[in-house]
C-alpha cells in the first residue's frame, strides 16, 4: 500500500506520531499529540482509534499509542516526502531554512511517489533535510545520529550542530543571525542552570550567544572531543 492511499488527515497523524518519538523517549500519548497539533483531546482520541482500526497503530486504553510495521512504513513515506521537499525548496528555489517546512506541509499531499523519488535522485540522494533532520531511504533505514541537546552539554565541551528544531521560525530566524545552523560547531563556554542559559561560541571565531532553555533545548548535538 501506497501512502498515497491514505487520506491526508491521516498522513499527519501517522508523521506527527513519527515526529513525537523520533527524538524522544517519552512514550506518545494522545495529550501529546493534540498538544503538537492544536486540536482537542477528543478529536485526537478518534483519530486514534480510526488509526487502530485501520491497523495504523497499536492503542491500549489510557496507554502508550505505537506504530505498527505498517503504520511505521507509511509515517516514514510521510516524513521523506517532507524532508526531501524542503531540502529540495532549500536548495533548488533558495527558500530559507525558516520557510521550508510551511510549504512542505502543504506539498507532501499532493506529490506522488515517483516525483519524491526523482526529487531525491535530482539532489544527490541527501541524508539530511536543512534543518539536520535524517531522511528516510525508499526502504525506510534513516542513520540517526548520537546526540544529546545542547542543554546536556558540558562546559568547556565542543559540539557540533546535528538537528534544529524546525516548528519555530522566529528561533530558526535567530538562530541562522547567529551561525547556529545544521553542522556549526559550537563551544560551550558557560551554563546557569538557575537562569536557564547557555553561553557558546560559534565556530570559534563568532561573538559568544547567550541561549535561553528553549532554544538550547531545540539544538540536537554531538560531541567533537
Amino acid at each position: 500500500m501506497s501512502v498515497s492511499d491514505l487520506s491526508s488527515r491521516t498522513q499527519d497523524y501517522l508523521k506527527v506520531i513519527w515526529g513525537l518519538q523520533e527524538w524522544s523517549d517519552a512514550p506518545v500519548t494522545p495529550t501529546r499529540i493534540a498538544e503538537r497539533v492544536g486540536v482537542r483531546l477528543s478529536t485526537v482520541s478518534e483519530a486514534v482509534r480510526k488509526l487502530d482500526e485501520q491497523g495504523l497503530v497499536q492503542h491500549a486504553r489510557y496507554g502508550a499509542i505505537t506504530l505498527t510495521a505498517v503504520g511505521r512504513a507509511s509515517a516514514l513515506s510521510m516524513v521523506r516526502r517532507h524532508r526531501l521537499i524542503e531540502a529540495f525548496l532549500a536548495s533548488t528555489l533558495s527558500y530559507g531554512w525558516d520557510e521550508v517546512h510551511a510549504e512542505a506541509e502543504v506539498l507532501e499531499h499532493a506529490v506522488s511517489d515517483d516525483l519524491v523519488n526523482r526529487i531525491e535522485a535530482f539532489l544527490g540522494s541527501p541524508t539530511r533535510d536543512p534543518h539536520g533532520d535524517p531522511i528516510p531511504s525508499v526502504d525506510g533505514a534513516l542513520d540517526m545520529p548520537d546526540v544529546i541537546t545542547l542543554t546536556d552539554a558540558l562546559p568547556g565541551q565542543r559540539v557540533r550542530v546535528e538537528r534544529v528544531c524546525d516548528t519555530d521560525a522566529d528561533m530558526l530566524r535567530f538562530f541562522e543571525t547567529r551561525g547556529i545552523v545544521y553542522g556549526a560547531k559550537l563551544q560551550v563556554l558557560t551554563k546557569e542552570p538557575y537562569a536557564g542559559s547557555v553561553v557558546v561560541e560559534v565556530d570559534l571565531d563568532a561573538e559568544p550567544a547567550t541561549l535561553g532553555v528553549a532554544a538550547s533545548d531545540a539544538l540536537r548535538v554531538s560531541a567533537l572531543d
